[in-house]
């Protein structure tokens, strides 16, 4: 990669890392499935207009939106609202690297590696860890939603690779159009439709820009780059880059939010993180061995 392509990965990743700090404080005071809603809503309109349509079934089309849409970030948000840092959950959706590969190898029969067991294996006990230690702050429920957010992610992964290499870009903002509808009828369900309407004629314009900024900025701009760096310079190169991520969100909690590392959390972030490097990088260095 050149030095203008490795630029343009470090800006998407510190995009996706700051994307969670932007979410914690869009979501400190209206419906976080609205919220969601909102993202997908402005990350579909006006692009369906001017990008085509994925060429895939419509099944995977759908089942990628609600994967995306409903579970990974609708949890997410939920999460969130309900307690999870923003550093923390950066770190955490990574989980969906290891959910893939078990997936993976519960559905398509593919075989799990040695290294990736090990990184599972570290990766799961700081998940014990940070459950285990870390502290109040944290809640068990807002650990679970993330982890089945995570886990929503890993099945999106999955129908990727079954939609047979369709235009990632296309598949991205089509499929934004299937959560919005979904995303707010929970939210006027579980919130009140008085909190919907209120979100909606009495927001203030930080919290429209946040919404264009996680609908254009991170989706759009984000997975419409990604993709274009990994067709042009190979996902063996790129994708490895995407650990960045939680090292921008945990970073841009701490100057954000003041978020606090107790000693628990710190271990179990490390193990986590460790094992991420040991399942990306763990193919080379076994060969190597």
């Amino acid at each position: 990669m050149n030095a203008r392509a490795l630029l343009l990965a470090l800006l998407i990743t510190g995009i996706w890392g700051v994307n969670f700090i932007v979410i914690k404080w869009s979501v400190a005071d209206a419906p976080p499935l609205l919220v969601a809603a909102l993202r997908f809503l402005v990350a579909a309109l006006p692009a369906v207009f001017f990008v085509p349509r994925p060429r895939l079934p419509a099944r995977l089309l759908w089942g990628y939106g609600l994967a995306v849409g409903v579970v990974q970030f609708g949890l997410l948000y939920l999460a969130i609202q309900l307690g999870m840092s923003a550093g923390l959950g950066s770190l955490l959706m990574q989980m969906q690297a290891f959910f893939t590969a078990l997936l993976a190898a519960r559905l398509l029969g593919e075989r799990v590696q040695p290294w990736q067991v090990l990184g599972i294996t570290l990766a799961f006990s700081g998940m014990g860890v940070i459950g285990a230690l870390s502290g109040g702050d944290l809640t068990a429920l807002s650990l679970l939603l993330t982890l089945l957010a995570a886990l929503g992610w890993a099945v999106s992964n999955l129908l990727v690779r079954a939609s047979g290499g369709a235009n990632m870009f296309s598949l991205v903002v089509w499929s934004a159009l299937i959560p919005p509808l979904p995303l707010a009828l929970l939210a006027g369900l579980t919130n009140g439709w008085d909190a919907v309407a209120r979100t909606l004629t009495h927001s203030s314009a930080g919290f429209w820009a946040a919404v264009l900024f996680m609908g254009l900025g991170n989706t759009v701009l984000g997975f419409g780059v990604w993709a274009a760096l990994i067709q042009r310079h190979g996902a063996a190169r790129v994708a490895p880059l995407s650990l960045l991520v939680p090292v921008f969100g945990l970073l841009a909690s701490a100057l954000a939010y003041h978020e606090a590392f107790p000693p628990g959390k710190v271990l179990g972030a490390a193990l986590v993180f460790s094992g991420l490097v040991l399942h990306v990088f763990g193919g080379q260095w076994w060969r190597r061995a």
